[in-house]
């Protein structure tokens, strides 16, 4: 067993913080990494070391990972944790943290590459037994002819693909045979310039699918676990905005079905640390789309209804120990929910960086704030606008709901301009409180509200 006893902060904000506590709690010493923009994060200030690993641009520091490697080499540091963004999923970097004699507080390189390639990660969860969506099966070749007749076999609309695609990019949908090739080459082109890559596949478009994730957590030594799932389908332009677990409306024995296939996967690939299958999920079936090697922003959903720390989990077996837990042990009971507080205008999206001149956070009974916000923190314009999670529990959905109302009308966000009203909106809508709504209906709900006199 690799003890650790100082573990470098890959990240910045309110998860570098959240894994800042985690190790306090754990009587692990913390080495908080930050570019010259991020010198008053809270984080920085509370970790027994920190090293300034460049400008404020992301090139230059949080994805700079010789400057990464080198302030962990001279704090003597015994592990590196990404968080998630910036290089939590880039191979390369969790091979060159090992190669250098770190733990990376993540899967090994070989499962991040694997999962990282959409056609590789599919066929991967095909041999596994984990339901996906009907598709070309691999990549697409240059053969017009098969890729005409992949298309009739899986039906219109299909919806092509970049293997190497992500966060909404290299994706086009085809509504018929006629638009079929143009479409795939103009994918192609977007995604070599894009990702370096043109590799593309095939699957079915889905018309009004929700979007339900499992939370599975593995040892690396043969083990692992699921943390049941989450409703993630309140999406802008494909970035979620709220979150709930477990997802409502799906039938038990489908769910634990879907679960227990998660989990094989795991052992299956020889995964180890936390991580997130995600899906697709319509009229009663589950069709995989990709899997998250690290630990999700809306995990602590998740934490409430388990009563399991998932970041702890990760320190305990990037040092070598067994999960917590067995399956058996894990119970699920609740409900929570999650709201993403961003530093953006709440009706054009447009960033809004600035000076917080008072932060109030909510409280009271099953409320939880992460964030990394202070009265007087400046947000910087360099880095993603998330500046504060304020998650719910109760024992129903429906008082896990009350309570997240009474938490946003609470909250407190002055000097700059945030997405609160639009949660505050969200969550007193009828359609979402009744639950089950689509990954499109947050848009479509933008643009009625767009209408003169809709808002």
């Amino acid at each position: 067993m690799a003890k650790l006893e100082k573990v470098l902060i890959a990240n910045r904000g309110e998860i570098a913080l959240r894994i800042l506590r985690a190790c306090k709690e754990m009587g692990i010493r913390t080495v908080a990494v930050h570019s010259k923009a991020d010198r008053e994060l809270m984080h920085v200030r509370l970790a027994d070391e920190s090293v300034c690993i460049g400008p404020p641009s992301s090139t230059g520091s949080y994805l700079n990972v010789p400057a990464i490697i080198s302030a962990a080499e001279v704090t003597s540091a015994s592990a590196i944790h990404p968080g998630y963004g910036f290089l939590a999923e880039n191979a390369d970097f969790a091979e060159q943290v090992e190669k250098s004699g770190f733990i990376f507080i993540g899967p090994r390189a070989d499962t991040i590459r694997l999962m990282g390639d959409k056609v590789s990660a599919i066929e991967a969860m095909k041999k596994a037994g984990v339901p996906t969506v009907p598709g070309s099966d691999g990549p697409l070749t240059d053969n017009a002819e098969r890729t005409l007749e992949v298309a009739r076999r899986i039906g219109y609309p299909v919806i092509v693909k970049a293997a190497a695609g992500g966060g909404g990019r290299g994706m086009r949908v085809v509504h018929n045979e006629a638009a079929l090739l143009n479409s795939v080459q103009l994918t192609q082109a977007e995604a070599a310039s894009a990702f370096g890559s043109g590799v593309v596949y095939l699957e079915k478009f889905l018309q009004k699918p929700r979007h339900v994730e499992v939370q599975v957590i593995a040892d690396g030594q043969g083990h692992a676990i699921h943390l049941g799932d989450r409703d993630c389908s309140l999406q802008r332009r494909h970035q979620k905005v709220l979150e709930e677990a477990p997802a409502p409306g799906v039938d038990e024995d489908l769910r634990a079905q879907v679960a227990e296939a998660c989990v094989n996967a795991c052992i299956e690939i020889g995964y180890r640390g936390a991580g997130t299958f995600e899906f697709l999920y319509e009229d009663g079936g589950f069709y995989f789309i990709e899997m998250n090697t690290r630990v999700q922003v809306e995990h602590p959903v998740t934490e409430l209804i388990t009563g399991i720390d998932i970041v702890c989990e990760q320190l305990r077996i990037a040092s070598g120990l067994p999960l917590s837990v067995s399956q058996e042990q894990v119970a699920f009971r609740g409900h929570a929910f999650e709201c993403r507080i961003n530093a953006e205008d709440h009706q054009t999206f447009m960033p809004s960086p600035g000076k917080v001149t008072t932060f109030h956070a909510p409280g009271g009974p099953g409320i939880r704030v992460d964030s990394h916000l202070y009265d007087g923190y400046t947000v910087p314009p360099f880095y993603d606008s998330l500046i504060a999670k304020i998650i719910s529990y109760g024992e129903t959905r429906e008082s896990a709901l009350a309570r997240m109302r009474q938490a946003l009308d609470e909250l407190v966000i002055e000097g700059i301009r945030t997405n609160t009203a639009l949660h505050r909106d969200l969550v007193r809508d009828g359609s979402f409180q009744a639950g089950g709504v689509s990954i499109h209906y947050l848009e479509s709900k933008l643009e009625d509200w767009a209408q003169p006199g809709n808002r």
